[in-house]
């Protein structure tokens, strides 16, 4: 058997391990089971513990059985799906572009099963049961790029994405453009780690881009983002821009601002609408002021912060405000550009 075979049977044999391990916890919970799929592992201080803790909230709120299942593989990803269906499954959620071909071909054969994807593009054309929903993360990122140029004292400023795909990339150019609308000289550089999981890597990228003069990083790479932390975290006047307030525990002192993206509080909202009986399938565009998408100073950091940079911080923020306002009254226009 050649390498390639052998990988393949071993996926196989992987996710029907899985799928038997599920299906006896699952098959007393037919009609009334609420599942969540992560494709990222759980103790990442960001979306995957989020979205687990607000399911397990609304699961206590409306009386529903619920289940959090890690599907590491993705060669694992149509087994669980398909065991989930079968248990009955009421509503399946699961997160990020990969799940997205598994789901155009199961949820024809499970109509009776809501499906909901989390950050994924719309599905053409619109299958009835399944729910995309997208996020314009990228008009935090420009809030964050003007912030940073405000509050930067090298004007130089850096991203650190998991990986480029076409939303990052446009989170990348808009943290740019926010940037460069306050101080032309700004310097914005862009790095990925290649992984949405490797704090290590994270740390390596950041520890070099602070060395070179940037004192502003901006994240975008969920579990990586611990790793960028720590770094920052080494020396003080260093910041980060991070993605949930978990984080504010992990850089006191580092951890400037938000652009929040609140996975939790958008798979409570999209499972809400799946419990009523008018729910229909379609894709859904998430942006600011929608308590999904916000951009957001710390509280953390204003009591703990150095204090040259947490007055600073405070001084610009009715900028940053009156911009925020300006994007969503269309008075302030940001670009959405996939293109590095």
């Amino acid at each position: 058997m050649d390498r390639r075979s052998f990988l393949q049977v071993s996926a196989g044999a992987a996710a029907l391990g899985l799928a038997a391990n599920l299906m006896p916890k699952l098959a007393h919970a037919a009609g009334g089971l609420v599942a969540l799929v992560h494709t990222q592992a759980a103790g990442d201080n960001g979306p995957v513990d989020s979205m687990i803790s607000k399911l397990k909230q609304l699961a206590g709120e409306q009386g529903f059985e619920y289940r959090a299942v890690y599907a590491q593989d993705p060669a694992t990803y149509e087994t669980v799906f398909r065991t989930l269906g079968d248990a009955g499954a009421t509503i399946i959620v699961s997160t990020f572009n990969e799940v997205a071909e598994p789901f155009k071909a199961l949820a024809p054969s499970y109509p009776n099963t809501k499906w909901i994807q989390l950050f994924g593009d719309p599905i053409e054309p619109t299958l009835p049961n399944v729910v995309t929903v997208s996020y314009d993360y990228y008009l935090g990122c420009y809030l964050s790029g003007m912030f940073a140029a405000k509050v930067s004292k090298t004007g130089k400023i850096g991203y650190i994405g998991g990986v480029s795909l076409p939303p990052l990339n446009a989170d990348f150019n808009a943290l740019k453009a926010g940037a460069l609308a306050v101080n032309p000289n700004a310097t914005v550089t862009a790095a990925f780690a290649g992984s949405f999981q490797d704090p290590a890597k994270g740390q390596e990228i950041a520890t070099q881009m602070y060395n070179d003069g940037i004192d502003y990083i901006q994240t975008d790479s969920a579990a990586t983002d611990g790793g960028i932390i720590a770094a920052a975290n080494e020396k003080e006047g260093r910041m980060v821009s991070a993605i949930s307030p978990a984080q504010y525990k992990l850089g006191p002192k580092s951890v400037i601002a938000l652009v929040a993206l609140d996975f939790g509080q958008s798979l409570y909202n999209e499972v809400t609408k799946a419990l009523a009986a008018d729910w229909k399938g379609g894709h859904f565009n998430t942006g600011l002021g929608t308590g999904v998408i916000e951009f957001v100073s710390s509280p953390t950091f204003a009591e703990q912060g150095p204090a040259d940079l947490s007055g600073k911080a405070k001084e610009v923020w009715a900028d940053i405000e009156a911009a925020k306002k300006g994007i969503l009254d269309g008075s302030v226009k940001v670009p959405f550009n996939t293109t590095l």
